[in-house]
């Protein structure tokens, strides 16, 4: 620890600390434009200068290690007399008109530092060179007008995603930021995570979908769990008069360190699907507008003594509600089938092998985070569970190796420094071929040389999606396990949907085979329906479907509930690491629609059936493959 005085006040700071990082630990506010705390420290904008006791100028605090003994002054006449003429030159620089901006009014960094200050006009005209605004990309909108050149976007698409879209041509005043060549934006390899939207302190880049309908304190902030996929990241969903308005990343979350992907910030927005408001029950052949407690006597009536019942669920639902599916029809109806829509394909194999070993054997999504070289089996992270793959993709730029081993296509080996092919259905030989290369030289060139990358990494990351879990069997993770034992590697298992994890502790993974079943009960809450499923469902006399939105398994169904989508619910998720998260309710419910959680209570009286609803106990029964938390 060092001691220094910031403003006449002792502060104690950990060593290695920047003078900013000093100053707002001490709760003194030093202001910054081109300033981040989640990337590093560029010293561009030098609106956070400071004065510093025998410095012959001003410093810039974002870039200056605090030192031992160090005395620092950040309100002097002389520092704010620099800190307006600075902000002065960036309104000059360019077409800064603040009352056409829709980040005006609250949501400006430029502009609240302005008003910081005490600004109230421009002491120097602006360049009125005017910019084009690129309005090809489908989510973001990039108007140079805006700019102030801190290059947060730029470095964040590096630094965080690893994506290297942005970046500047020429220099100066004419300095234009631009995607990949200067190719349009919606042309260009953007990925669309909008890091570089919420990162932009102006309205250089904005999100098209919520500009204008209102400002960060017009707005309601409910900051939950993604229910995309099973990585878990933190979100802030923002609303309107019950309205979506946009989702943005949580900065200070733990895992994500406010990184989303597409699916969890932009496309949710875009669901534009049919909604169910109101029971549906099936009368002389077509789908009519029933009461509830019509539906509830159809449903007594179709699902009888419990005989015959193949019952299948979400796994984007809470851990709540498939706790409480599992009560009401695997121990109460004891049906013949209960499982989910996943099947336990990306999760099955894995759960067997950790009730064999008795302990859990995967690693936390942490470890991506901090690798020398990862090893890819049958995962494509660009396009599945993209936040991890952010986390490998931002390293590679470092010197780490990228093995990815695949037999479809993947654009995550586009980065890679050695491609290996494994066909599905070959694993154990695969497995067999690398393990001993990790022993001795076999004389395959490539694989004596992925087993070198991870034989010379001191940190070695195995990670593998649901392809490789649904092919894998005991053999192939044996072999796994003890290529991961002789290297020191961790390994990461990337599930499926939001609560894969969950329906595998609760044993909801049996293949779906509705052959014979007299009825099915399908609780889709806002997945959509595979044909697979909808095929399947066609030969079963009695369907119910517990449903969001109409699609052609409802049209199919004989009793049809409507029941609340993503952001109308609240509930508990276990992302891939075992880590329990709440989801948070963000939006009204609709009148005449029930949350799953509810509809199943329901239900439940209907049967005369009494639920056990401890989700806790029946999820922590079974042997994990990685250690269940508390977030």
């Amino acid at each position: 620890m060092i001691n220094l005085t910031i403003d006449g006040k002792e502060i104690e700071a950990q060593e290695g600390t920047t003078v900013l990082e000093a100053a707002e630990a001490a709760g003194v506010f030093v202001p910054t434009l081109c300033h981040h705390p989640q990337l590093t420290p560029y010293g561009g904008c030098r609106l956070c200068m400071v004065e510093v006791e025998g410095a012959r100028t001003l410093q810039p605090s974002c870039t200056l290690p605090a030192t031992n003994g160090m005395v620092v002054k950040t309100n002097t006449q002389k520092v704010l007399d620099a800190r307006k003429f600075v902000l002065t030159l960036i309104f000059s620089e360019r077409n800064h008109f603040c009352m056409y901006c829709q980040v005006s009014g609250g949501d400006c960094e430029l502009q609240n530092r302005a008003y910081d200050e005490g600004m109230t006009h421009w002491d120097l005209q602006p360049n009125w060179q005017p910019f084009e605004v690129d309005a090809s990309h489908p989510f973001m909108v990039l108007d140079n007008n805006r700019c102030i050149l801190c290059r947060r976007c730029v470095r964040a698409c590096g630094e965080l995603v690893g994506n290297y879209t942005l970046g500047f041509e020429e220099r100066g005043a004419d300095s234009l930021l631009v995607a990949d060549y200067n190719v349009p934006f919606g042309e260009s390899s953007c990925i669309s995570c909008g890091t570089c939207v919420q990162i932009c302190p102006t309205g250089a880049i904005i999100d098209r979908q919520s500009a204008y309908q209102g400002k960060e304190t017009e707005v309601d902030h409910h900051i939950g769990v993604c229910v995309e996929c099973s990585v878990g990241c933190q979100r802030n969903v923002l609303t309107r008069d019950n309205r979506l308005i946009r989702i943005e990343g949580e900065w200070d979350a733990v895992l994500n360190h406010g990184l989303l992907c597409d699916k969890g910030r932009f496309l949710p927005l875009e669901d534009d699907r049919a909604r169910l408001l109101t029971p549906l029950v099936r009368k002389d052949g077509s789908l009519k507008a029933a009461t509830w407690d019509d539906a509830m006597k159809a449903i007594a009536e179709g699902l009888g003594n419990g005989e015959g019942i193949a019952a299948i669920a979400s796994t984007r639902l809470p851990i709540e509600d498939l706790a409480l599916f599992k009560s009401v029809f695997a121990d109460a109806l004891q049906a013949g089938l209960v499982t989910t829509l996943e099947e336990g394909k990306a999760t099955a194999s894995l759960a067997k092998m950790a009730e064999k070993l008795g302990k859990p054997f995967e690693s936390n999504l942490d470890v991506l985070k901090d690798t020398d070289a990862v090893l890819s089996l049958e995962l494509d992270l660009v396009d599945e569970h993209q936040v991890a793959g952010f986390f490998v993709k931002r390293q590679l730029t470092d010197g780490t190796k990228l093995i990815v081993a695949d037999s479809k296509g993947n654009k995550l080996a586009e980065n890679a420094s050695l491609k290996l092919d494994l066909k599905a259905g070959d694993e154990n030989a695969f497995l067999d071929k690398l393990h001993k290369a990790v022993q001795y030289e076999t004389g395959d060139e490539a694989f004596d040389k992925a087993a070198k990358f991870l034989k010379t990494a001191e940190k070695p990351v195995i990670v593998y999606g649901e392809d490789f879990a649904a092919h894998a069997d005991e053999k192939a993770l044996e072999t796994l396990l003890e290529i991961s034992e002789s290297l020191g590697a961790a390994l990461v298992g990337v599930k499926g949907n939001a609560n894969s994890m969950a329906a595998s502790q609760l044993g909801l993974e049996a293949p779906i085979k509705v052959n014979g079943h007299k009825s099915a009960f399908v609780m889709l809450g806002d997945e959509e329906p595979s044909q697979k499923l909808i095929k399947q469902l066609e030969e079963v006399p009695f369907v119910v479907a517990l449903a969001a939105y109409g699609s052609q398994l409802t049209g199919n169904a004989d009793v049809v509930l409507p029941v609340t989508m993503w952001a109308e619910q609240s509930g508990t998720y276990m992302n891939m690491d075992g880590r329990l998260q709440k989801a948070v309710q963000a939006l009204e419910v609709p009148d005449g629609v029930l949350t799953s959680r509810d509809t199943l209570l329901k239900i439940s009286e209907a049967l005369s059936i009494e639920p056990d609803a401890d989700w806790k106990t029946k999820v922590t029964s079974r042997t994990p493959t990685v250690e269940i938390k508390e977030a």
